[in-house]
């Protein structure tokens, strides 16, 4: 199949950490890496956002990247780029006519808006009139967010209306946990409409075997995702903070955000600064800032316990790849964690934005060493046997195959007239 992935924020190029660069990041480039290994031909639309990036990139993995251009040649938050969705359109119709697809899958809502736009239009219909078939990744939905957020939520207000309608154009919906199909429903997705492919991990790269960083204390653990207040990092220092007070000489690292040696420009840092000092805590956080993919697994190695205890995650990629070390991971019983993250058996889930239950969860892994490895091995097992990017990328291809048939067939039959019918 001919593969046109819409990500109109979140390149594959992109380095992780920054404000909008993370799991969608990941979840883009490694899916459209197992879909070449399956022999499928893949190119990724992104936004332009630098002077010096050009039209066509090859990377490694056999995946194209395209940069078009929609709006200003530089960065700006995911949350200002609406405005610039049509100009994003025009440039996939342009593309598309040269290269049509068989299939195009958008990532975030906003792509899906363009997407949609540039597939239902009349050059790109040709002469049989038949659309390119679109399969929409939300990654996030938009009344979950303000939900949980309320006056934090930077959205742009259409948000609300807009991406209902994205989720009702698209002729599939590919969630990514069973908590999402739920939420799909709720905005009027109809239940045939959506099929499930989790997130993926490389298990190949997040492995229990390999070298692992020196510990600074007898007990480690991290906390690891954007510097955002939803990521829940301050519940990590606060349980940090009851476990220092139980006796344990423990550390905690904070990985995310800009570099390390930027991080004072970041607001949610200094706030999280300010909360280990003021819990007494600060010679015992580590506020690592950025750590490139490929030097995570070392640092995830040298753990006791993975806490990923965010207000909500769409899915979360970083349990699965401390799951994949054989590290045991405390998580917030939210979305897709909820999936990955089996309690009793992988680790420890945890009601959200609950500090005193998170140090419950650790001390606990923390008396019962036995247990704890149990967890570390059962994780290692289930991350390789259902969430590597392979098995994903089948999971996806069978999706696009089933919609690129019922695209058609529905096609057809609004061409055909009716026959046979009595007034």
């Amino acid at each position: 199949m001919r593969i046109a992935m819409v990500s109109e924020h979140a390149s594959p190029l992109a380095v992780l950490g920054g404000v909008d660069a993370g799991g969608q990041n990941v979840h883009v480039a490694e899916l459209s890496a197992a879909l070449v290994r399956r022999g499928h031909e893949v190119v990724v639309y992104t936004r332009r956002d630098g002077t010096d990036l050009p039209e066509r990139v090859e990377m490694p993995s056999g995946v194209t990247v395209v940069h078009v251009d929609a709006g200003p040649p530089s960065p700006l938050p995911k949350d200002e780029l609406l405005p610039h969705m049509r100009a994003l359109a025009d440039g996939l119709e342009r593309a598309w006519l040269e290269d049509r697809p068989d299939v195009v899958h958008a990532h975030f809502w906003m792509s899906g808006l363009a997407a949609v736009a540039a597939a239902r239009r009349r050059a790109i219909r040709g002469a049989g009139g038949d659309p390119v078939p679109v399969v929409q990744t939300f990654h996030a939905l938009g009344h979950v967010k303000r939900r949980h957020q309320g006056l934090l939520d930077t959205s742009p207000p259409d948000r609300e209306w807009l991406e209902p309608r994205v989720g009702a154009d698209v002729d599939t919906v590919i969630a990514t946990c069973s908590d999402e199909v739920f939420e799909l429903r709720h905005i009027g997705v109809p239940a045939d409409r959506i099929d499930v492919a989790p997130c993926g991990v490389d298990s190949g790269l997040f492995t229990p075997d390999g070298p692992q960083e020196a510990r600074g204390r007898p007990v480690r653990m991290a906390t690891v995702g954007r510097l955002v207040t939803r990521k829940g990092h301050g519940n990590a220092i606060s349980a940090l903070a009851r476990l220092v007070a139980d006796g344990r000489d423990a550390e905690l690292l904070v990985i995310g955000g800009p570099p390390r040696a930027q991080l004072s420009d970041d607001p949610t840092y200094r706030a999280l600064a300010a909360l280990a000092a003021e819990l007494g805590v600060s010679d015992r956080v580590d506020f690592r800032g950025r750590v490139e993919q490929r030097e995570l697994p070392v640092v995830l190695r040298s753990l006791d316990a993975l806490v990923c205890t965010p207000w909500y995650e769409p899915f979360g990629i970083v349990p699965l790849e401390a799951m994949a070390c054989g590290v045991p991971v405390v998580a917030a019983s939210v979305g897709g964690l909820i999936d990955t993250v089996v309690d009793g058996t992988t680790g420890r889930l945890v009601p959200p934005r609950d500090p005193e239950a998170i140090s419950g969860a650790l001390s606990a892994l923390l008396d019962d060493p036995a247990t704890a490895a149990g967890y570390g091995r059962e994780g290692r097992r289930r991350a390789v046997a259902r969430y590597s990017w392979d098995r994903i990328a089948g999971v996806t291809a069978t999706s696009y195959r089933s919609t690129i048939r019922r695209s058609a067939a529905e096609a057809r039959a609004a061409r055909e007239p009716l026959t046979g019918a009595t007034l």
